[in-house]
């Protein structure tokens, strides 16, 4: 049971990789004319609901793997910490990606909705490559 729980652990930290090419995909959406903008904020919205799904399936994972090993208290903190961090930022993140269609629908400009994915997806990245760091190098 610990092998396949460490199996979907992996496969849901792959997953969640989406979080390191998103600040990447979000630097050409800035390129884009209207309606590359608001075809590929649809299609990282849609991606952003699979890591989601993703973050789900490493909640689960992660908190049985954690019941099963010995781990430092401060090591368990700071990893719950900064996965509760890249859950709540993916989720908020959705909002400018929704923004920047509905401005290109309605007319307006989208820069204002890109500069904010734009952060919204670099301090995820952040956070997403402390807490491998933290998987790899344990205390």
């Amino acid at each position: 049971m610990y092998e396949a729980m460490v199996l979907l652990h992996v496969l849901g930290a792959v997953g969640m990789g989406f979080y390191v090419v998103l600040p990447i995909m979000l630097g050409g959406a800035s390129k884009s004319d209207g309606n590359g903008q608001a075809g590929l904020a649809k299609g990282l919205l849609s991606a952003n609901r699979i890591a989601q799904y993703f973050l789900i399936v490493q909640l689960l994972t992660g908190g049985y793997l954690m019941s099963q090993g010995d781990y430092a208290v401060a090591w368990m903190i700071i990893i719950t910490l900064l996965f509760l961090g890249i859950a709540a930022l993916g989720g908020i993140a959705s909002k400018p990606l929704k923004g920047i269609v509905s401005a290109i629908q309605s007319g307006q400009s989208t820069t204002a909705y890109v500069n904010n994915a734009k952060i919204m997806s670099l301090i995820i990245l952040v956070l997403y490559v402390a807490i491998v760091y933290f998987m790899v190098f344990r205390f």
